[in-house]
């Protein structure tokens, strides 16, 4: 099992006053109404469209890369819309790791338990798989609520954060694992556990295979869900935390069961797997993280994309 980070006097050194600092601010102006938060977040966002421009590009390549047929004006539209949904991901973030769970209900509704509850029955481990939306910190609060289960993740190079994000994060879930230690993720998976699992981002040549992924026809894709389904046979259950416009909340959709996913060879279930998330993204593409070098990684000899 991964070693979790436990709170130490080391973390009230000097050196991270700054991002206590940060912290205990984040933690304040969670505690305003959720309206003032959203209206808040967008401008935020709308507001560092100005200092992240390599940013802001990054994303506009990545939907005209995504949706090459896209009008320009419609995609402009959605960079912006974008970037206010990274403003409200900070303070998502900040929601996630310190609302109690009574606000958090509140401010959520719920649709598709009954696919969990079937996997339960059968006695299988559930792949829960979660995409890289820029709600991922609430999403991943309220499923725990509600399922508890294990969080991948990769550790944070500062030990403060690395430690406040798995506080933050086993409030509602039961442990976390490093995203590398796929023999946990097997052993959990096999003792009828629900692992939250996100293969939807670049994670460089050694780990991946190229298949289609939206537009881009050669996206590097992990071979992590080959691996991890056909060792422990769970359950496949997709899941998106939506946020609703116009600061109405937010709700969280778990899909059913992915009963046809092939196992032939990683590039099969690697393009499988890619249509998960493809259906996923669509239900919310404006607050997914196109900020993110998604097609960075590219076969060798192949010219970068960005």
């Amino acid at each position: 099992m991964t070693q979790l980070p436990q709170f130490s006097r080391e973390l009230l050194h000097p050196r991270y006053w700054l991002s206590w600092i940060g912290i205990v601010l984040l933690y304040l102006i969670v505690l305003l109404p959720y309206p003032v938060l959203y209206y808040t977040g967008c401008g935020l966002g709308r507001l560092s469209m100005r200092f992240l421009k390599q940013r802001v590009a990054v994303a506009r390549r990545n939907l005209e890369l995504s949706f090459p047929t896209m009008p320009e004006a419609e995609r402009e539209a959605m960079v912006v819309r974008n970037f206010e949904s990274v403003g409200m991901g900070l303070l998502e973030t900040g929601m996630a790791w310190f609302w109690p769970d009574w606000r958090i209900k509140h401010w959520f509704s719920v649709s598709g338990l009954e696919h969990l509850d079937r996997a339960r029955e059968q006695q299988k481990g559930v792949l829960l798989i979660g995409m890289h939306f820029l709600t991922l910190e609430l999403g991943a609060r309220i499923f725990g609520i509600y399922n508890p289960g294990i969080g991948v993740y990769r550790p944070n190079d500062n030990k403060l954060l690395d430690w406040l994000q798995t506080w933050g994060r086993m409030r509602s879930n039961k442990s976390m694992l490093d995203r590398k230690d796929l023999k946990g993720m097997i052993r959990a998976l096999k003792n009828g556990d629900i692992i939250w699992y996100a293969p939807d981002h670049d994670y460089g040549p050694r780990s991946s295979v190229f298949v289609p992924f939206f537009g881009v026809e050669k996206a590097a894709t992990t071979k992590g869900s080959y691996l991890l389904i056909r060792s422990a046979s769970p359950a496949v259950i997709p899941f998106v935390p939506r946020r609703l416009p116009h600061g109405k909340g937010y709700e969280m959709i778990i899909m059913p069961d992915v009963t046809d996913m092939p196992l032939d060879d990683e590039i099969v279930t690697a393009a499988r797997m890619n249509k998960v998330v493809e259906e996923g993204v669509l239900m919310a593409p404006d607050q997914y993280m196109w900020l993110h070098r998604r097609f960075k990684t590219r076969p060798e000899g192949e010219a970068s994309l960005y």
